[in-house]
Parts: structure tokens; sequence; C-alpha cells
């Protein structure tokens, strides 16, 4: 009887070491926003990241070609289906948008400015949790979410013309949003966590005890700084046309934790196309992409800070994700380009932990041209096949036309499901602006930005502020919090959907963490690099090097 109640024991007490887990809660999701180590390990809790969005209900099956890409994403009429319901509470309508059942956590919302929707209209939303009839959040549907309302900067952000938000509000049981009014485009991104995950709900009491936390995240956020900590490893020389150069990385376990790189000179903007980061990790190469795409500058030098990348007006590029590794790390730079380049490459690898969870730095590249408009399509960024994490990608466009091009929805297909998980509202959308471009826009925030945007109107070029996205574009979109976990399969297409018939080129690199034995369906393509999409005869040269404006 003792040893069977000794038995017992050990397992309640193995059980209870194998299966308890810190409570989610808004403080530790804040804390997890800013650990990028978090970001190397596939989550215990095992969520899934959702979307409620206003996407076309006509969107039903690929096989449908008509309905799988009308693009009317937005609300219009009582009729309309891009919503959940209309419930009526206490005399009032309310326009159902989001509704979860179990725990969760928001930790994305996008809405774009409208005339009626601008900071102080009377589109009023409600927040509800955990079946309480009262509203733990009630504001306007811009204005609460971009800066100027409850929760402040850098977490809620104006983009352009939206207002988007990344603060966590977690919830145990439930998660619903209405709309006094009918709201018109939308999105409420969300995890959806495992049935019996312990979650603290949102509350403001919690919100108002946590503003020291809150400004402490935040200036974390705003001002990133690369890891100087751990060993140095770095090359400086001149890398020929068609050579590499690489460093090895200090064998052992540890974690590349601050890579920083910089030409000599950026007169040639093809140059962050052509010439290529390589990385090996314990043998296995899993970063093949063009160092503009890798450090989200696109095509040119276009400086810009994010929480990930940073990339500065004298040329120095530089990215923080931590890769680590059990034995062994190697990083090359291939010059595809014609001429030589002036390299100067520096890595910081500090201490790390390898575990069960442990996921490896994945980076690729995918680039076409021509893409054609017509007959509407859905253009693959990549597809996955393993255990992982997506964790961003960054879009460099050509644009041959006056008319906008970004109409396009995200379409992610997480673990073989049968619709997309995530499907959106527009290409704009996904990288967290609204209503095209205007002018050399330039934007950025922690987790997305549009380092440039190149307009230009044959009539009248001085016509700045007209609505022509002509030309060369790149928007970048990182994730912490909305960060994709998959557990077998990930496929994620973007719609190619222009306002007219055209060629378009497209360029996208992609970042995620996986298993050694995760897969993707792009591979290395050395010619492709090369391949710069030509503007149309009597464009100007887009191809220089662009400011921030």
């Amino acid at each position: 009887m003792k040893i069977k109640k000794i038995l017992c024991l050990l397992a309640i007490s193995v059980s209870v070491g194998v299966f308890a887990q810190d409570k989610v809660s808004m403080e530790s999701l804040l804390k997890e926003m800013v650990n990028r180590d978090a970001m190397t390990r596939f989550p215990d809790n095992n969520f899934r990241l959702q979307q409620a969005s206003s996407y076309n209900r006509a969107s039903k099956n690929p096989k449908d070609t008509v309905g799988w890409f009308t693009n009317n994403d937005f609300n219009k009429g009582e009729k309309s289906i891009n919503f959940i319901r209309i419930e009526e509470n206490k005399g009032e309508k309310e326009w159902v948008m989001m509704e979860d059942s179990g725990p969760g956590a928001i930790v994305r919302v996008w809405s774009p400015w409208l005339d009626q929707l601008k900071p102080g209209s009377d589109i009023i939303i409600r927040i509800y949790l955990d079946g309480n009839p009262k509203p733990v959040l009630e504001g306007n549907m811009i204005s609460l979410f971009d800066g100027t309302g409850l929760f402040p900067y850098p977490f809620a952000h104006p983009s352009l013309r939206s207002g988007v938000s990344f603060f966590p509000i977690p919830y145990a049981k439930s998660c619903k949003i209405t709309a006094l009014k009918q709201p018109y485009f939308f999105q409420y991104t969300y995890r959806k966590y495992n049935k019996g995950t312990a979650v603290k709900t949102f509350t403001m009491e919690d919100f108002n005890k946590a503003k020291p936390l809150i400004e402490k995240i935040g200036k974390e956020l705003s001002n990133p700084q690369n890891t100087k900590e751990g060993k140095k490893v770095a090359v400086k020389e001149v890398v020929k046309s068609n050579k590499e150069t690489s460093i090895n990385l200090p064998s052992g376990e540890g974690a590349v934790r601050s890579l920083v790189l910089k030409l000599g000179d950026y007169k040639n903007p093809a140059v962050t196309r052509s010439v290529v980061l390589k990385m090996e990790f314990d043998g296995q190469q899993t970063v093949w992409t063009p160092i503009g795409d890798f450090f989200g500058t696109g095509i040119g030098l276009n400086p810009v800070q994010g929480w990930y990348q940073t990339v500065d007006a004298d040329g120095t590029m530089s990215c923080r994700w931590v890769m680590p590794y059990k034995k062994s790390g190697k990083i090359t730079v291939v010059n595809l380009g014609k001429e030589a380049v002036d390299l100067q490459l520096e890595a910081i690898v500090g201490d790390y932990k390898w575990d069960a969870q442990t996921l490896y730095f994945n980076a690729a590249w995918r680039g076409q041209y021509p893409v054609p408009t017509r007959p509407f399509s859905d253009w693959n960024y990549v597809s996955l096949k393993g255990r992982g994490v997506y964790v961003g990608d960054a879009l460099t466009i050509m644009n041959p036309v006056a008319r906008w091009w970004g109409e396009g929805d995200e379409k992610i297909w997480v673990d073989g499901e049968d619709f997309p998980s995530i499907f959106g509202t527009g290409t704009e959308d996904y990288y967290a602006y609204s209503w095209g471009g205007r002018s050399t826009e330039f934007y950025e925030h922690p987790f997305h930005a549009q380092p440039r945007s190149y307009v230009y109107n044959k009539l009248n070029p001085k016509k700045t502020n007209e609505k022509n996205t002509s030309g060369y574009s790149t928007e970048t979109r990182t994730r912490a919090l909305d960060g994709m976990p998959f557990e077998r399969s990930l496929v994620l297409d973007m719609e190619v959907w222009s306002g007219t018939k055209c060629d378009m080129g497209y360029g996208v690199g992609m970042y995620w963490y996986g298993d050694a034995k995760t897969t993707s369906n792009r591979t290395p393509d050395p010619k492709g690099v090369l391949v710069i999409p030509p503007l149309p005869e009597g464009f100007p040269n887009d191809l220089k090097t662009n400011d921030k404006k």
C-alpha cells in the first residue's frame, strides 16, 4: 500500500510539473511582446491565431473563381453578410463583428478611417468579455485603437488612414465585439488558446495598475537596441562578383542575438536584391534571402526602424531575430551582382538553452515578374510543412499603372484546415494601413512599416496628393503576439487584385521558426534576384536611394 501511495503521489507531482502553466494575463502578454527568445520556442499553450474580419462572405471555395475573388469587404445595408449578426440590446441594435468562446486574447485590431469613422465620430464599439452584459471597453471605433485613446503609442498607432492596435486584451471564457452602427471594414485578430488554458481576463483595474509596466514596455518597443553582450564574430572585405564570404559562429550551444551588415555603396539600388544573405545552423541551410528583403528595406536604401529590424540612413542594416543552434552556425554573404561590394558584417552570439520546444530561424524569398492581374489569382508567399511559428514578411511590388493595386486579401491556411483561419480585407490592411498610397508616404511602427511608396502621375507630376500608386512600394509586417503557430502546415497566399489589367512585379521575404524537419516550397533563386521588374517607358527612374518623407 505504501508503494502504491508513493507512486500515486509521484504521478500527481509529475503531472503538475508537466501541465502546470503560468496564467496568461495582460501583464504576461506585455512582457512576452518584447521577449525575443519567446519567438524561438513553440508555445507551451499551443494557441492558434484566428481573425474576425469583414471579408466578403461570397468567398467560400477556391474552386468558385467568381465568389472566391469577390472583393466588397465592407458592410453596406442590413442584408450585408460581412458581419456575424445583429442583436437587440435594451432597445439598441448591435452589429456583432467578432465572437469567440473559450480562453483567448485579442492581439491586433485594424480599422480604416472613413469620414464617419474618424476620431470623434459617433460609431461606437463595445467589447464584452466572459459573458458579462457590461462591456469592459466602449469607445470610438478608430480613436480607441489609434494611440489617441486608452491604449498609448506604440501599442496603438494611427498608421496611414487607419487605427491599429497590438495591445493585448485577454479573456478566460469568451469575447464578443459589437458596433452600435453598421461598421465598414474591420479586422480583429486573436489568440485561441487550448481548452483549459488558464487566462486572467482583462479589467480596467488591472490596466490602471499596469501603467508603469505599459510605459516601460512602450519605451523598449520604441527604442530597440542591438545586443552587445556575447561573442563577436565579424568580417570586413571586398566581395567580388559571383563570389561569397563566410564567418563561422562559435561552436556549441548558442544563438545569434544581433546581426549587422553594411555595404560601402548603395548608388545602384539593385544591390540590395543582388547581395544575398545565407545562413546554416547545425549543418542545415535555413536562410537564403536578398539583404533588402531580409532587413525590410526592399530595393534600394530605405531607412526604417522596427522592433526586429533597423535600416539606418548610412546603410547600416541590423536585425535582432534570435537564431539559436545546438552545435554550429555559419553566415555567408553572396554577391550575385556584376560589381564588387565592400562588405562589413558583424554577429553577436550569446548564451542560449536549447530545449524540446526550440525552433530554428528561417528566411526565404520569392520573386516573380510578370504577375498578371487578370484573371484574379492568389500568389503564394510560402507553403510550410512541419511544426513552427510564422513571424513576418516584407513585400516589394512594382505597379506599372496609376490604379490602386492593394485590394487583394491574405488567405492563411493552418494545419490543413478547410477554410483559411485568417481571411483578410486587402493587402494594405494586412500591412496596417488603408485607402492606397498618396505621394511618397512613409510610415513606421515597431511591427509594420512602409519604407517606400513612390507615386508618379505622367500627366501632372506636381499633383502629389493624387491617389496614384504607380512605381515601387515596400511594405513590412513582423509579428510578436500575433505570431502564427502551426503543427503540421501553413500556407500563406496573397490575392493579386488590381484595379485594372496589367503586369506587376512581386518580391517577398518571409521569416519563420521551424523544427529541423520543417520544410518550405521556397528554394534559392540566384537568377530570380537579378530580375528587377522594369517600369513602363516614360516613367522616371524610381530605383534611386529613398529618404524618409
